[in-house]
């Protein structure tokens, strides 16, 4: 949802896939900054301006070095991208696909979960719109708006990017904010009288990930300031929200299932912290307090390792004494090969082994949380 998303983050899986050290973008979790003015011409809508603004004032050089770039970087929103005049190429470039399917996976696991899913046409039907808000509508807001709000340091660490080079407008921006918002929300209450539920539970979940979408990103609260809350906020974006409209879809959304995901998303937090070192000099120019620039980074290390595998451990634990010992054995299967890719990548390096250690240690993790919302199911 913003993650519903709604759930936003699985997980940064929030997953930024960069080897640069000075390079930083950080997955938010999704309302937007409003401010309306009114001239007897035209009527624009602005952005209330950041704490960066008066911190820093760089400029974006005129020309962006990515003669080189990739057009498929481009399309995903990762980095590595050739520099694109098409607007729509731009539009979609700010939505970051490559966000995208964690809070997809979300939805497949709240459906799984809810045990009333069938491989109908409708039920299928569901499924897609469902992700629809909540990956391209919901986290393309979230992501959208996280640019805008990040304009400031993007000009010194990614200058080339859309907003800061200048490559799309301000109001063009402000536009595909409230229409990605609007439209998430919309599907949210079709969703809502599709599944006849009595109170609209699906669009209060998309509103409330919208609304932690804006505070993760912009001020006065601005929650990615702070490493704990800024990324647990952002673990449960990509793994409690997604998950929740899905199985409120289908079935009925009870306090232990919603106990259990946002336990799971601690594990969110680590996986977002993954993301914080390759920018520890940028944040401490900016005051963002991530954990390595907290802690250190040799400390930050083992907090995000810990945070993945003692939350995983926990739910193995806790689906063992619900009786479920082969969904608990399965889970612990998925935990080892990620504590192996931690010790091989992570540890030793996270910065230079980031892409590699994500790549192959998160596979296990978004596999143990649909075992998970299996067991739930049964």
């Amino acid at each position: 949802m913003a993650t519903i998303s709604m759930a936003s983050s699985l997980l940064n899986t929030s997953i930024t896939l960069s080897n640069s050290t000075s390079n930083r973008r950080r997955i938010p979790p999704s309302p937007t900054p409003i401010s309306l003015t009114r001239s007897r011409r035209s009527l624009t809508i602005r952005a209330t301006e950041t704490d960066a603004n008066e911190a820093v004032k760089a400029k974006a050089p005129e020309k962006a070095p990515a003669a080189s770039g990739s057009g498929f970087n481009q399309l995903l929103g990762i980095k590595g991208a050739t520099q694109e005049t098409d607007i729509w190429k731009i539009r979609l470039q700010l939505t970051k696909p490559v966000t995208w399917p964690p809070l997809v996976w979300g939805v497949v696991c709240g459906a799984a979960a809810s045990g009333n899913f069938q491989w109908t046409v409708e039920d299928v039907a569901k499924s897609i719109v469902c992700m629809l808000m909540s990956g391209p509508f919901l986290t393309g807001y979230t992501q959208t708006i996280n640019d805008w709000y990040d304009r400031e340091i993007d000009a010194i660490n990614e200058p080339y990017r859309p907003i800061p080079s200048g490559a799309i407008s301000e109001n063009e921006v402000i536009t595909q904010i409230w229409v990605l918002l609007l439209g998430g929300l919309g599907l949210a209450g079709i969703l809502d009288v599709w599944a006849g539920h009595n109170s609209p539970t699906i669009f209060y979940l998309a509103l409330g990930g919208s609304l932690l979408s804006y505070i993760y990103s912009a001020p006065p609260l601005k929650l990615k300031q702070n490493g704990w809350i800024g990324n647990f906020a952002l673990g449960a974006s990509y793994i409690s929200l997604p998950w929740w409209a899905g199985q409120a879809l289908f079935g009925t959304l009870t306090p232990d299932i919603v106990v259990l995901t946002l336990l799971y998303s601690i594990a969110g937090l680590g996986i977002a912290i993954v993301n914080d070192f390759k920018s520890v000099e940028g944040d401490r120019k900016m005051g963002l307090q991530s954990l390595p620039v907290a802690f250190g980074e040799e400390t930050a290390k083992w907090i995000c390792v810990g945070a993945i595998d003692i939350t995983q451990l926990s739910v193995a634990g806790y689906l063992l004494g619900a009786g479920k010992p082969y969904y608990a054995a399965a889970l612990l299967g998925l935990i080892a090969p990620q504590v192996f890719f931690q010790f091989k990548y992570f540890l030793k390096d996270p910065v230079k082994y980031d892409v590699k250690y994500q790549a192959s240690a998160q596979p296990f993790l978004i596999l143990g949380l649909l075992v998970t919302a299996l067991a739930t199911s049964h």
